[in-house]
């Protein structure tokens, strides 16, 4: 959800689609002022901290810098996190409004996770071919705002942070050798050559140089000069140096396949016991996780028995996964096949949303195909209108894509999916800017997950392959929870988390070892996913369950879309308070 390429929206809706309705706001009430400043200072400091994001929003303050990766910035920020922490723990909530006591429990748990984490010293041993900077760096500059001269000459600064950047990760890997911290020696190995190809395209030729087009008043060839000549001295010695350390220094020391999980670290299971409080919003422990993981999988089984009997005749699992996985005419041929696809999906949700929702955003989302990042993934639109939401598809191997994937990725990712959720949320002028702009994974991914079977309920899926799609994706949700767990907890080997997928999902072997390298050197996030959507379906059947024939699902869906990104338990409460 974290990535993207470069566009410009007119954050009008197309003309074949129905106009935005824009629901009764809530009465949000006048703020505690002890709130609103934990709240204002809190979002100041990660604006400040997080530069490139605040950028991304349209926040062009800090356009100069780009996130500072040194040790002593990590422990400067677990001690910012602390005292704010403590800020917040100090308020008395009990004569706060309750979207108060939402923001001050968003930054209690938001300060005290970031703290945790920021303690775990993950810095140290995260190299990741999946998300790594030589992979974000280039798709997220593509997609900054360059409003004016003065933006735009900022960013032959940023260019060098991002080199800086770049040192300062090579340093952190030494000190992670030091440690005993090092990273899977797998993710080292895939990682080399992506720096090894960044380093070998010319210079004129560089990914950084594929920005947004720069303002009127701008000498564009004088101002690329400049740029070109950041990325020689700055970013290239600092891609040298980390690629080198990697080689030289990690590699040694990377560990095997069957010691890839956090467990196999120093502290390494409270290390993944963080990950997952931070990932999930909970405290469920590693466990309690897998054993919900196997209890999906075994209900996901029932469905696709089910479903594979009405279209193909049989129920055999083994067999129905076999024939997702590998019949070529269940398989896209070309781009323009996923685009067209991906449209024809938008089309369909925009036409059902005024059912369901009560409220839509502004800001129009637009879909772009894209040979880089993960195989779907979207970015929120900039807070001034300057660019709307964009769903990236990942389509430089078309035919790892089958035709019953493609609807319910759009939903996910698009609409009524993350799209809805966060330009919803940037719009929620009368809550801080932290409430509009914090992003809780559990949360986001849950909603996300949410919106592919609220999809069904809704009658968007154009064929019943297309449900079944559906089924695909909740497996490998589901798979997520038991192989994460498995590797990071358990201590299972790389080759059992692949092997355990295969068996349980239609996933081909391709994906299914890109999805487990994605667990691998990301622990915990990938729990997020169905954790969240499994508390969101429970929180809304409890809702059901009060309010009778008086529920409606579009209130419900306010509820929840109303108070921006929080933590599932935050959630609960605040829906329990609106529909009583």
């Amino acid at each position: 959800m974290a990535d993207g390429a470069d566009i410009v929206m007119d954050p009008s809706r197309s003309a074949d689609a129905p106009p935005c309705r824009r629901g009764a706001a809530v009465a949000f009430g006048p703020m505690s002022d002890d709130v609103r400043q934990l709240a204002d200072d809190f979002h100041e400091h990660t604006m400040s901290v997080n530069p490139t994001w605040a950028h991304m929003l349209g926040d062009y303050r800090f356009a100069d810098r780009y996130e500072d990766a040194s040790r002593a910035a990590e422990e400067a920020e677990v001690t910012a996190m602390r005292e704010f922490a403590s800020r917040a723990a100090a308020i008395d909530d009990g004569e706060l409004s309750l979207q108060d006591r939402v923001t001050r429990a968003v930054v209690e748990f938001q300060a005290t996770s970031s703290a945790d984490l920021g303690e775990c010293r993950l810095a140290e041993f995260a190299v990741n071919p999946v998300f790594g900077i030589q992979v974000d760096a280039p798709i997220t500059v593509s997609n900054l705002g360059l409003p004016t001269v003065e933006v735009a000459e900022a960013m032959v600064a940023k260019f060098h942070g991002i080199g800086q950047h770049l040192r300062d990760t090579a340093q952190r890997h030494r000190e992670g050798v030091a440690s005993g911290c090092t990273p899977a020696a797998f993710a080292v190995a895939e990682t080399v050559p992506q720096l090894d190809a960044w380093l070998a395209k010319p210079l004129d030729q560089d990914p950084l140089l594929q920005t947004t087009t720069p303002p009127e008043g701008v000498d564009v060839d004088a101002w690329r000069q400049r740029l070109v000549e950041a990325i020689e001295t700055s970013v290239r010695p600092g891609l040298q140096e980390f690629r080198d350390v990697l080689v030289d220094e990690v590699t040694p020391h990377g560990r095997p396949d069957d010691k890839c999980g956090l467990v196999w670290l120093p502290d390494g299971e409270q290390t993944y016991a963080t990950t997952l409080v931070a990932n999930t919003t909970t405290n469920l422990t590693a466990q309690q996780v897998h054993d919900l993981g196997l209890e999906q999988i075994a209900k996901l089984g029932e469905e696709y028995r089910k479903l594979g009997s009405e279209l193909f005749g049989t129920d055999d699992l083994p067999a129905l996964y076999e024939k997702l996985r590998t019949d070529p005419a269940l398989r896209h041929q070309d781009a323009g096949e996923i685009l067209a696809a991906c449209e024809t999906a938008f089309a369909r949700s925009r036409e059902a949303m005024p059912e369901w929702f009560d409220r839509l955003p502004k800001a129009d989302c637009a879909i772009k195909t894209t040979d880089q990042g993960a195989l779907g993934f979207y970015f929120p639109p900039a807070e001034d209108g300057s660019r709307g939401g964009v769903f990236y598809v990942n389509t430089s191997n078309p035919s790892a894509w089958g035709r019953f994937e493609i609807e319910a990725l759009s939903y996910h990712e698009g609409i009524p999916g993350h799209h809805l959720q966060l330009a919803i949320a940037s719009e929620l002028t009368d809550l801080p800017a932290l409430r509009r702009h914090t992003v809780f994974n559990a949360y986001a991914e849950g909603w996300g997950l949410y919106t592919e079977r609220l999809a069904d309920e809704m009658g968007l899926y154009s064929t019943p392959l297309d449900r079944l799609g559906m089924l695909t994706m909740d497996s490998m949700r589901a798979c997520r929870l038991v192989v994460d767990t498995g590797m990071h907890a358990l201590g299972w080997s790389r080759q059992r988390a692949i092997d355990y997928m295969v068996a349980n999902s239609p996933l081909s072997l391709g994906s299914v070892t890109a999805e487990v390298n994605r667990y691998a050197v990301w622990p915990g996030q990938a729990c997020g996913y169905m954790i969240g959507r499994l508390e969101i379906l429970r929180i809304r059947a409890e809702a059901q369950a009060r309010q009778g024939d008086a529920f409606d699902i579009r209130q419900f869906h306010n509820a929840a879309l109303d108070s921006g990104s929080v933590p599932l338990a935050v959630l609960d409460d605040i829906v329990k308070a609106r529909l009583p």
